[in-house]
């Protein structure tokens, strides 16, 4: 077996640092009001900047999964600091100069490119060296992403009150830099033929199940496969309904159970904690039960959920129900890189990944944009949400279908064929 010197957790918790560093994006909301009141600008101005990073994020990780792939997870993992520091930072520049297009420039184009190379970068890794719990492993990371606005909000407040809106984002930059640069420089893929101690006899004894991929190949050609487009699909909806709720769920709340905002404010943020919770324990679970039961899992919940939450008057209820909406949510995110590790293989599995999260950038255009137009058609949520749960029978269906592929992936596996 092939000895190494790096301890695999402490290589989760550098992942870690990376994603909780650039999920901070999801605490955008923190500088609207400030940037509005400083230039005047509309929300639809400011929110812009939001939405040119997270496609920024989808289009980078697309394009630069090779490059994680071909320099590995610490090079990459720098370059995504200073994208992302650059980013941060140079968005201060862009508040002194009152500038929209430089803010949309550093903040959505910069540190878009450092999100999607800092998102791939140490997942891909992890899975290498988790052979026995892949779920868990992309969880603990991916959950660093899912926590990050409520690690984040406060600090972003207490820091535009005291110092300003430019010095915050000077202060960020710099933090996010060296946290990402401390966390990257340990990064490293694990050794060709390395298992964690012991892991190899559980197998061989049947105290353990092998991760046993069912192919291995190159991005290029996982993207000619249906299964990759049954996995992106799958994504797709999940997303597209998901951050729909995630961009609508005060005024849900509001408009269904009748709270007021600031109620509706605080019930918003003790379930957004739903998100992380479910980005780790749905992929610890997929460990178990198996990533396809995993999906159908989601799609199953989500269609019932979808068409009861807009006709639920109890409180108690609605909170819950929105609380496992959220972590199908989180969960599909954490969950999808373990599942392409299981149909392609560890081989470009970054790359692979890269291309599946162009499903993220496109969800995050339509999903918000969907539930708003209907919202402003009919003067309700209820329309919106309605067609979400049709979309997820859609996806209960592709969950089933990709069954088809894994079984024919199987038997030839068995029979000696490679896929």
């Amino acid at each position: 077996m092939a000895e190494t010197k790096k301890n695999r957790w402490l290589i989760a918790a550098s992942a870690v640092g990376i994603h909780i560093s650039i999920g901070s994006v999801y605490a955008w909301s923190n500088f609207t009001n400030p940037l509005k009141n400083l230039f005047g600008w509309s929300d639809s101005e400011v929110a812009l900047t939001f939405s040119i990073a997270i496609l920024f994020l989808g289009l980078s990780a697309a394009f630069l999964g090779h490059f994680v792939e071909k320099y590995g997870p610490r090079k990459s993992g720098l370059l995504a600091a200073a994208f992302f520091g650059i980013g941060i930072a140079g968005s201060g520049v862009a508040v002194l100069a009152g500038s929209k297009l430089l803010l949309y420039l550093f903040y959505g184009v910069l540190g878009g490119i450092g999100l999607g190379v800092g998102y791939i970068a140490p997942v891909s890794t992890l899975v290498k060296w988790f052979p026995d719990r892949r779920g868990l492993a992309t969880g603990l990371a991916i959950m660093g992403f899912g926590f990050a606005a409520a690690v984040a909000s406060p600090i972003m407040n207490s820091l535009i009150v005291n110092v300003g809106v430019a010095n915050t984002f000077f202060i960020l930059g710099s933090v996010y830099f060296v946290l990402m640069t401390a966390s990257s420089l340990y990064l490293e893929r694990p050794p060709e033929g390395w298992a964690p101690k012991g892991y190899k006899e559980k197998v061989q004894s049947g105290a353990a199940k092998s991760s046993l991929d069912l192919s291995q190949l190159t991005a290029n050609q996982a993207v000619k496969t249906s299964r990759f487009w049954y996995l992106w699909l799958m994504l797709f909806i999940n997303v597209t309904c998901g951050i729909a709720i995630l961009a609508v769920a005060k005024p849900l709340a509001m408009e269904t159970i009748g709270i007021d905002t600031a109620a509706a404010a605080a019930l918003v943020g003790a379930i957004g904690v739903f998100n992380g919770l479910g980005r780790i324990g749905w992929a610890s679970a997929s460990d178990y039960i198996g990533r396809p039961n995993t999906y159908t899992t989601f799609f199953v919940l989500q269609i019932g959920l979808f068409f009861l939450l807009p006709h639920t008057m109890n409180v108690l209820l609605f909170q819950v129900m929105l609380a496992v909406i959220y972590t199908c949510y989180g969960g599909g995110f954490a969950s999808i890189p373990a599942y392409i590790g299981d149909l392609f293989g560890t081989k470009q599995l970054g790359a692979i990944h890269g291309y599946i999260l162009t499903a993220w950038a496109a969800a995050g255009l339509v999903g918000p944009m969907f539930a708003a137009y209907i919202k402003d058609t009919t003067g309700t949520y209820a329309g919106s949400l309605n067609v979400f749960a049709g979309l997820f029978v859609a996806a209960f269906i592709i969950s089933l279908l990709i069954r088809t592929d894994i079984s024919k992936l199987r038997k030839q596996k068995e029979t000696g064929i490679t896929a």
